[in-house]
């Protein structure tokens, strides 16, 4: 059982390493041209809307499932980053594309997360990623534990109660959304603008 918290704190502090203008590369799902994760994120967007500034919803745009983290660009050589895309292709090759059901919400204390449903397939993409990471850097950054597949559809803009926030999503009886993943994505990503944006890189198909 999810433990619901008692109050939301700022996401967009500046964590290690990051500063405005450094760009990052970064495994992601994202959910170009599906309509029905579009439509579950909207009306979740409506309805934390009463909320104002204190959250930022995401638009459908940057939705997406983090992944798997490689490196900054500066600190990650741009060819080991097109050989990981190689070993990607071979590996990703072997995981089947999947269908899951994303939502309801869950109150997080930096986000409202919806979770995804079945979530071994995603966890089987994301290990295969870091099996093609490490076929090219030896080493893979970032635990392999501690991952729950999960896409965010807004995030604590301060800190504060989260009485409010969990108020409303207890009113919510919101349709889960059915999505289709063939391909996992390959980004340069940055916040500089208390959003995760992103350039793609590479997309890469599932089996």
């Amino acid at each position: 059982m999810t433990t619901q918290p008692e109050t939301m704190r700022n996401h967009w502090w500046w964590r290690p390493g990051w500063t405005v203008g450094r760009r990052f590369y970064t495994w992601h799902l994202t959910f170009e041209g599906q309509d029905d994760v579009h439509r579950l994120a909207a009306e979740y967007r409506s309805a934390l809307a009463p909320l104002g500034d204190t959250l930022t919803a995401i638009p459908d745009q940057w939705l997406h499932l983090t992944m798997q983290g490689i490196g900054f660009v500066g600190d990650t050589k741009e060819q080991d980053v097109h050989s990981i895309v190689d070993a990607a292709h071979t590996r990703l090759a072997a995981v089947p594309a999947f269908d899951v059901q994303i939502g309801p919400a869950v109150l997080d204390s930096e986000a409202v997360l919806l979770h995804v449903h079945p979530d071994g397939p995603a966890r089987a993409v994301r290990n295969a990623i870091r099996k093609a990471i490490g076929d090219v850097l030896g080493e893979v950054p970032e635990k392999a534990e501690g991952f729950t597949p999960h896409v965010s559809v807004a995030y604590s803009a301060g800190d504060g109660p989260a009485e409010p926030v969990a108020r409303i999503l207890a009113d919510l009886n919101l349709t889960p959304a059915q999505a289709r993943i063939t391909t996992a994505e390959l980004i340069l990503i940055h916040r500089d603008n208390q959003m995760y944006e992103w350039e793609s890189f590479a997309k890469v198909p599932l089996g």
